[in-house]
This record gives structure tokens, C-alpha cells and sequence, in this order.
């Protein structure tokens, strides 16, 4: 299939755009993406009459499927609050890929998202990209491409109501450290017995899931709002040599300048919300734009279903208006994005090789007037 007649903005390395260009999918994959008009066009083949083609929007850090709407108390699968420690659990064992947020996803461009657990444990468990579209979760996954942190309030809020530890930020770092240490050591042990069963320590499936992190396979998702909190997940991160993403840095605007000594990377959002607990009290949706200005990676999420998905191009937006470059901001929801999360080899731009994820505009995308007019996920016109 082929889609000519279209300005292009690839969203690539070099951040090309093509005034007037064509798009070729085989087999679900971009197989060309060329200037001026092919040389043959068939029945299958779509005229984009002008409109613009970028790639699929990504929301970098959702709680897409696991909280079921109009459903309650029985459809919520974010948080297991059973103990501060979960590294085992596994997120593509609790999301809902007929949750009818996956629908609103898709009609607002949003081909492919990350799906977190809660924040109520200091280590929370695996992170993993998925697509929006499709019927069974096996078949839309990307990747397991991180592992959830929670920094501050929420752990200590959560425990301290059940009498047990955390009470206090140096108990969430704490029980942080103790895992990632016994994961070490665990790892430094399977590393010496060389596969002999006899010498192989007793199984741990809690350090068997922090053995990738730790090794820099997958990246550290730290859920950070207050100054302090962040900078504990940078020392953290340090301390252990992980691979790091910071999530909602939302006093990242206050220390800007040493963040980007620090070259973070940071994920800003919600944007549309109020500052509904004390960590957040210093939230502006200037954030994304100081930050951005410093240099520093920003990507923008919705924190679905704190925000509704369908309002990430309107989130980018907002941070727009309020001083993010409008080229970082369909970055943010795209290309950055996708870099952040580690999955810019599948996603993320317009070029051969990548998924066919793409959505087709008429007018501005950041235009909260403006709905895409066609999406194609994965080849698929949707």
C-alpha cells in the first residue's frame, strides 16, 4: 500500500520534511519513504490530497487497561499494595485490551503507549510498550522496556496506612536499595555457578525480574514529583548505574540547571490537573518548555486514566502555549518519546524500516479543533 499526495514529517534523525512525498507499507513495516510521486499507483493505493502524515502519537507513561472504565473498584489492576516490593509482577498479566480507552487512543492518533503499574510501591514492577490497537495483548505488545520506581508521597501514604514500612522517603529509598542489592548479589551468584545446578542460589523471582534493569537492558521509571524525591532517584540511579527516565518531574522547572548537568531524561505530565496533593504544589505547565530550553529530553504523557489518553496531542499543546518549541512539542509525543522509552527502533518516526504507525492530518495536530483523519496501526487502516 501506498500513500501519495502528502507532505511528510518523518520525525527521523535528521527531522526531515518532505513537502510533497509518498509512503510505502509491506507487510505492516515502511518499506519507502521517498519525495515527489511514485511511479505506479493502484486501487489499494490512498491519495492523501495534501494532508500531512506523521507518525502514531506515543504516550510515554499510562495506566492504559488497568483500570476499566465504568467499571470501578473491580476493573482496577494498577496498584498490588500487598507488599512495598513487586518487582516480579508483570503489567501485560493485568491490562485490558477491550478497555474502551484503547478505542479514544487510536481516534486521537495514539498508536502506541507504555503501561505502568501504580505508584503505591517503592519498586512496583515490569513496564512494557504496546500497541492500541487488537484484541489480545500477546499479539500488541512491543517490548518489556522498563521497570516502575515510586518515589515520595504515594508509598508512604499507602503503607504508613497499613502500619508497615515505608513511613518516611528514607524507608521508600530504603526498600529501593535492598532490592536492587539483593538483586546484585543474587545476579553475582548465578554468575559463578556457571549453569551447574548443584552451586545455583534458590530461585528468586523478585531478583530475577531486577537482573535487566540492573544490567541496563531495560530502563529505571522513577515516579518523581518533589525536588528531593528526584534528585534520591538520580543518586539512586547513580549509585547502581541504571539506565533512568524520570516521571512527572514536576518540580523539574525549579532545578532545570541541574538536571541538565545531569543530561535526565524526563517525561512531564499530566498537564491538564490540579494540584491535587501536597508534591505537587509547585505543578506549571511552563515545565516542559524551561526544561527544554535547558537542553534536557522531555517527552509529554496524559497519566492515563489520571488524564484520558485521548488528550495527549491537547496536553503537548498546553506545554506549547506555555513555551515548549512547537517542533519539541510533536517530538514530545513522538520521536523523543519514543527515544525515551527505548523503543525508536520500532516507533517513533516516519522512516523505512519502522512499523507502519501513522497518522494522516488535514490541519494542525496540536489544534484541539483538529482530529486526525486517518490512523494506520501497524499497516492497518483503523
Amino acid at each position: 500500500m501506498k500513500i501519495y499526495n502528502v507532505k511528510i514529517k518523518t520525525m527521523d534523525s535528521d527531522r526531515r520534511v518532505i513537502e510533497n512525498g509518498w509512503v510505502e507499507i509491506t507487510d505492516g513495516i515502511i518499506s519507502a519513504v521517498e519525495s515527489g510521486s511514485p511511479e505506479a499507483v493502484t486501487a489499494e493505493d490512498i491519495n492523501g490530497n495534501g494532508r500531512t502524515v506523521y507518525p502514531g502519537f506515543i504516550d510515554i507513561h499510562t495506566h492504559l487497561g488497568l483500570s476499566t472504565s465504568g467499571v470501578g473498584m473491580e476493573g482496577e489492576d494498577f496498584n498490588e499494595e500487598s507488599e512495598p516490593c513487586t518487582a516480579h509482577i508483570r503489567i501485560v498479566d493485568g491490562i485490558n485490551p477491550i478497555d474502551y480507552s484503547f478505542e479514544l487512543a487510536r481516534k486521537a492518533g495514539v498508536t502506541c503507549c507504555l503501561v505502568s503499574p501504580g505508584s503505591a510501591n517503592p519498586v512496583a514492577g515490569s513496564i512494557a510498550a504496546v500497541k492500541t490497537y487488537g484484541k489480545r495483548i500477546d499479539k500488541m505488545l512491543v517490548g518489556t522496556v522498563g521497570m516502575k520506581f515510586s518515589m515520595g508521597e504515594n508509598p508512604k501514604l499507602t503503607y504508613s496506612d497499613k502500619e508497615d514500612a515505608p513511613y518516611t522517603r528514607m524507608a521508600v529509598a530504603g526498600i529501593i536499595r535492598e532490592a536492587l542489592i539483593k538483586a546484585q548479589k543474587y545476579g553475582e551468584a548465578v554468575e559463578r555457578a556457571m549453569g551447574s545446578e548443584e552451586d545455583m542460589p534458590e530461585f528468586d523471582m523478585k531478583s530475577e525480574a531486577l537482573l535487566p534493569v540492573l544490567r541496563g537492558e531495560v530502563k529505571a521509571h522513577f515516579h518523581c514529583h518533589r525536588a528531593d524525591d528526584i534528585f534520591t532517584a538520580i543518586r539512586i540511579a547513580k549509585e547502581f548505574e541504571l539506565d533512568y527516565v524520570l516521571i512527572h518531574c514536576t518540580d523539574g522547572h525549579i532545578i532545570a540547571d541541574e538536571l541538565a548537568e545531569e543530561e535526565a531524561s524526563c517525561v512531564i505530565g499530566p498537564v491538564i490537573c490540579d494540584r491535587c496533593k501536597p508534591e505537587m504544589a509547585n505543578l506549571t505547565p511552563a515545565n516542559a518548555g524551561i526544561l527544554s530550553s535547558h537542553g534536557i529530553k522531555v517527552a509529554i504523557c496524559t497519566d492515563h486514566a489520571e488524564v484520558p489518553i485521548e488528550y495527549l496531542p491537547l496536553s503537548a499543546a498546553i506545554a506549547v502555549k506555555n513555551g515548549l518549541d512547537y517542533e519539541k512539542g510533536i517530538e514530545a509525543i513522538t520521536c523523543t518519546a519514543a527515544e525515551i522509552a527505548g523503543i525508536s527502533d520500532r516507533v517513533g518516526s516516519v522512516k523505512t524500516g519502522l512499523d507502519a504507525d501513522l497518522t494522516l492530518f488535514s490541519g494542525d495536530p496540536l489544534d484541539v479543533m483538529v482530529s486526525p483523519d486517518m490512523v494506520i496501526c501497524g499497516g492497518k487502516i483503523i
